[in-house]
């Protein structure tokens, strides 16, 4: 096969492109890898069913980091120097993404469409880190907006994963207080990758917490909540998205009722009296037709959201691509229709294109959309 041997141009060939991914795909958070690689393949799979992009094909190479900041940077090592990729894709978590920045900075390379909200993925503004999703300032400002405002309460403490994900959380959260002039009345944390989490629930009991809000994985946060349950604590519980919302209510079973998640995408309904919208129809139906066992999900849906922008940056740099070129491409995406009534914008200086956050809560084991 002939590659193109400019240095811009690693990772394209002839007739492919090669896309690089280091996720979780097994382990405590394998759930989240698995369901963002669907999403994103759902599309990446019809794009190359139906001509690739400007004759080529999009060629993903996976690598399973177990959601560890250190087997994160050694595959995308590999993936830049040994697989020669053109881009990164669809990294999940924080403490995993944010291990990589140097490699990215040092590589000039994108990557395009992390499932984190962390800041340090946002501020200082890196051309190279190509967010799609709303920040977890914007998920922890909007909770506490509800805890606060509308549902009156002003006890919040805040449950977070010892790391950089539960300290961009716990910093948002604080943030967020400090404008109605409130501190947490209690910090709990947890170690990743562990279910640790009876010292963190005892002080923040202990605090008289009405709202607790969550940083974490969906087994240490339904841990914390089933534990909190049987011991007749029951303040009202708020995750950020990262907690994988349909994991987390299976979890949770009958806990789960009344526990509220916020979502930086729309619900990707199926067999909902409601109509889906048409970026969510499309997810669906490619889904079914790539993976008939797959299950709709939130993750899953950003996943083939982040495909979406990785494709139309991709045919807008045009034939004769180069990084640079789809650096540029993605700035040129302005008031883009995914078609889940939330138009995306990038633009020099703003490399994350959706803003709006949405408010589920769990009723009856499933996620509803109430706000």
């Amino acid at each position: 096969m002939e590659v193109n041997k400019t240095e811009d141009s690693t990772g394209i060939m002839t007739d492919e492109i090669l896309i690089g991914s280091s996720l979780a795909l097994g382990g405590h958070a394998g759930y989240l890898g698995t369901q963002t690689l669907q999403g994103a393949m759902s599309y990446i799979r019809h794009i190359n069913d139906t001509g690739g992009i400007h004759g080529r094909k999009i060629n993903v190479i996976t690598l399973d980091d177990g959601y560890d900041p250190a087997r994160c940077l050694y595959n995308t090592q590999k993936l830049i120097l040994e697989k020669k990729v053109f881009a990164l894709f669809c990294y999940v978590g924080t403490p995993t993404t944010v291990k990589i920045i140097p490699l990215v900075n040092e590589a000039q390379i994108p990557l395009v469409g992390m499932f984190t909200g962390a800041n340090r993925l946002r501020q200082p503004v890196n051309r190279y880190l190509i967010n799609i999703r709303a920040s977890y300032y914007q998920e922890t400002e909007a909770a506490v907006e509800f805890i606060v405002k509308t549902k009156e309460l002003d006890k919040v403490a805040v449950f977070y994963q010892y790391d950089e994900y539960g300290f961009d959380g716990l910093r948002g959260t604080e943030i967020a207080l400090k404008n109605y002039g409130l501190l947490p009345v209690a910090k709990g944390s947890y170690v990743r990758g562990t279910l640790d989490v009876e010292a963190g629930l005892d002080k923040i009991r202990a605090s008289g917490a009405e709202a607790v809000v969550m940083i974490g994985t969906y087994d240490a946060c339904a841990e914390f909540i089933n534990l909190a349950r049987e011991r007749g604590f029951s303040p009202l519980f708020h995750n950020v998205s990262f907690v994988g919302s349909e994991e987390l209510a299976r979890r949770l079973g009958p806990n789960g009722e009344g526990v509220i998640v916020t979502q930086v995408v729309p619900p990707p309904r199926i067999g909902d009296a409601t109509e889906p919208l048409p970026g969510v129809n499309e997810y669906l139906r490619l889904l079914t037709t790539y993976y008939p066992d797959g299950k709709p999900s939130f993750v899953g849906l950003e996943g083939y959201l982040n495909a979406r922008i990785l494709a139309e940056a991709l045919e807008r740099a045009g034939r004769d691509i180069t990084r640079e070129k789809f650096i540029r491409a993605v700035e040129s995406i302005s008031q883009y229709d995914l078609g889940i009534q939330n138009l995306l914008s990038f633009g020099e200086n703003d490399y994350q294109g959706l803003d709006k956050v949405y408010y589920t809560v769990i009723q009856s084991g499933e996620l509803v959309l109430f706000r």
